[in-house]
């Protein structure tokens, strides 16, 4: 399969230089061919560089075709593609350069030879905080493609893959080309409408899977494995609150191990099939001791079972036991973290509205407080103050992300920001319309974006201000 030949890093991993770096990228030119090599070289370098410009990945593009076709040929000289790359290089420090601006070019253009190519080879944008493609409608599609088949392509693989650009490299390619020949067979059609309606059912599980394994990823990227399995088993938690943590540690511990060896893998299938036998896991698991995962569970498409088990809003919290806050002995032992994420799983189940971001503030304080107070002379008198101080603060932070998404999720959308509007007006009395106002669209934005089951970690997080110092056993933030 052509995806298990691909690129393991953009090809401007060409800027190396180095003779193996040459010899794969040149072995892939011939394997491929050139439109196929042309088009896995717009997609990778839209993922990298997710926030450039149409115009300045073309530019990029030309280059590392051009260098390709010149240095790829049979009895090309061996500095050929060196020099080319020198050349790639240095047009990349000029002061016009037409290449994907980035912050670090400037530092990278400070080395010279090889570190700086190496240097500009690992330089890539942070990931899109929320996807920016919006599919036209099926009349604008065809206009655009009728008028210029090429450059609609182009134009299409740069937008969906740098908007999806944590998705893994093989599920935007199959994803990219299902588009595209769903495209150039519809708008030939006699019945175009008829024909995307069929198609599109057709690809709808590899549309979800693009949408998933982006989300999915983007989570894994912002906090790294082990919070991750943090943060999977709070969310399963708050769809499931009456469910031991025994039951449900180890689906989040499997959970991460698939984003961990599907996320950034060139396999053509890793994400489908482990995605697959993880969903099955949870199925096994829940749909016997839940009503709603066994509606999502009834269906034979697992990927579709997924994306139902991944949308299921929070549940009621039940009468739950309150929770059982870890011993200092326990917070500095060796299994310490473990504890912490058992007493936040626990906490959760009495608060199961409250965000992700906010839940992801409360294990960083966690894990800070740890590191500081395990590590001091008297750990036990540290973690003691730590904890009475929070013991005061932190309950009404709790109450307040937890109503705020709670309603979110119970109102449909205009009657959220009408009782937004009179619990701050209640709060704060002699507040103007105006502020007013402005408060109730800045918690209902962050209510409509950060809420939701799937929201994006790195853009929520920002929108979360850390309260001052934090106790492992309670650590805290505020909405906004």
């Amino acid at each position: 399969a052509k995806a298990e030949i691909l690129l393991t890093n953009s090809p401007f991993s060409a800027l190396t230089g180095k003779a193996y770096v040459r010899d794969k990228v040149c072995q892939e030119f011939k394997t491929l061919g050139k439109e196929d090599f042309r088009t896995l070289t717009i997609i990778t370098n839209s993922r990298k560089f997710s926030n450039a410009t149409f115009e300045e990945i073309s530019h990029l593009v030309h280059e590392i075709i051009s260098l390709a076709e010149t240095c790829c040929t049979e009895g090309a000289d061996p500095s050929c593609y060196d020099d080319g790359s020198s050349a790639l290089s240095a047009k990349s420090c000029g002061a016009d350069s037409p290449f994907p601006a980035h912050p670090g070019t400037a530092g990278c253009c400070a080395h010279e030879g090889l570190e700086q190519k190496l240097c500009l080879a690992a330089l890539r944008h942070p990931p899109q905080d929320l996807p920016r493609y919006l599919q036209p409608s099926n009349e604008e599609i065809c206009q655009a493609f009728k008028k210029d088949p090429k450059d609609f392509a182009d134009r299409f693989l740069h937008e969906y893959s740098s908007s999806y650009s944590q998705a893994p490299l093989p599920v935007l390619l199959g994803s990219t080309k299902s588009f595209l020949s769903m495209v150039s067979t519809c708008c030939i059609s006699p019945a175009p409408t008829a024909c995307f309606l069929k198609e599109k059912l057709e690809r709808k599980t590899l549309s979800l899977l693009t949408l998933m394994s982006n989300r999915v990823c983007s989570r894994f990227t912002a906090y790294g494995k082990d919070k991750l399995t943090f943060s999977y088993l709070t969310s399963l938690a708050q769809k499931r609150p009456g469910a031991s943590f025994e039951d449900l540690f180890p689906l989040a511990e499997d959970a991460a191990e698939v984003f961990s060896q599907c996320c950034d893998s060139v396999a053509e299938d890793c994400m489908q099939k482990k995605l697959s036998e993880h969903t099955a896991k949870v199925c096994s698991v829940l749909s016997a001791q839940d009503e709603r995962f066994a509606d999502c569970c009834k269906g034979e498409n697992l990927m579709q079972n997924y994306f139902c088990i991944l949308a299921l809003p929070p549940a009621p919290a039940p009468k739950v036991p309150e929770a059982q806050k870890p011993a200092n002995e326990q917070l500095c032992s060796e299994d310490g973290a473990h504890h912490v994420k058992r007493y936040l799983f626990e906490l959760v189940q009495e608060y199961t509205s409250i965000p992700d971001a906010f839940l992801g503030k409360l294990y960083d304080a966690s894990e800070k407080v740890r590191g500081e107070c395990c590590s001091a002379k008297d750990a036990a008198a540290c973690l003691d103050s730590k904890h009475q101080q929070m013991g005061e603060e932190l309950p009404p932070y709790l109450e307040k992300a937890n109503q705020l998404c709670g309603q979110y999720t119970k109102l449909n959308f205009l009657d959220f920001k009408k009782r937004l509007r009179e619990s701050l007006t209640q709060m704060m009395p002699e507040a103007s319309p105006e502020l007013l106002a402005q408060l109730v669209e800045h918690q209902a934005d962050f209510a409509s974006t950060c809420c939701p089951p799937n929201s994006p970690p790195l853009y929520c997080a920002s929108k979360v201000k850390p309260r001052p110092p934090t106790t492992p056993r309670h650590a805290g933030g505020q909405s906004p």
